[in-house]
């Protein structure tokens, strides 16, 4: 399988590709292709948003091509939820990590104390899909708290500020191993990985198709 990651994020591409190894033939993602033009994330949740992602960036390369998307953000809970879908630009359009981060600092001051106070979750939902068609979801979450300042230079996005849940340390400061055995998108790939051992895939000349029998309901968890 030649997987074509819908995003542009080199950081999220570099993890997925880590995490799946040698399992697919290659992974690339949409700076191989400048053709398509920015996605817009119109979904009200994860898994809605990387249903327009696949689908389009599908529809752009052809039936053949093997899309893998996904969808992800924070969750905290005193902040109701946010900035969840709009993690990548919370403080606006053209936000940068930097921006982002400092923004859920500025809202998250004075929220200290109270137990559970400053939990918050990593959610992730990736779709892959063919022809047109979504194949399969995959969901991964992670539980852990929001530190009081950035710390650890490893990761992207809000890493550095996210101390997963059994650990003292942000994933800006764990190695990336670490991180990709039990974040939200490893969780997420190893359910991939297993839909993946289970498959007789079409080769290039589409032989040996069953993919579409694949009940999608046992990988939705």
């Amino acid at each position: 399988m030649h997987l074509v990651v819908a995003s542009g994020n080199a950081h999220k591409t570099a993890e997925i590709r880590r995490i799946l190894g040698d399992l697919v033939t290659s992974v690339e993602d949409l700076s191989a292709h400048p053709e398509i033009k920015e996605i817009q994330e119109t979904g009200a949740t994860f898994e809605e948003n990387a249903v327009i992602k696949a689908l389009e960036t599908g529809r752009a390369l052809g039936d053949g091509a093997w899309i893998l998307s996904d969808d992800s953000g924070l969750e905290v809970d005193a902040l109701g939820g946010k900035p969840g879908v709009y993690s990548a630009r919370y403080s606006g359009a053209g936000a940068s990590d930097a921006d982002n981060r400092v923004k859920l600092l500025e809202k998250m001051a004075g929220i200290d104390g109270e137990e559970n106070s400053r939990s918050a979750r990593f959610r992730c939902a990736m779709v892959l899909a063919r022809g047109g068609q979504k194949i399969a979801v995959f969901e991964g979450a992670l539980e852990g708290v929001i530190a009081n300042a950035e710390k650890g230079e490893q990761g992207f996005g809000y890493d550095s500020l996210f101390i997963p849940e059994g650990y003292s340390e942000t994933f800006g400061q764990l190695p990336p191993e670490v991180k990709n055995s039990m974040s939200h998108r490893g969780r997420a790939l190893e359910k991939f990985k297993l839909w993946l051992a289970r498959q007789d895939l079409p080769n290039e000349n589409g032989c040996s198709n069953h993919v579409g029998n694949q009940k999608k309901a046992e990988w939705e968890t």
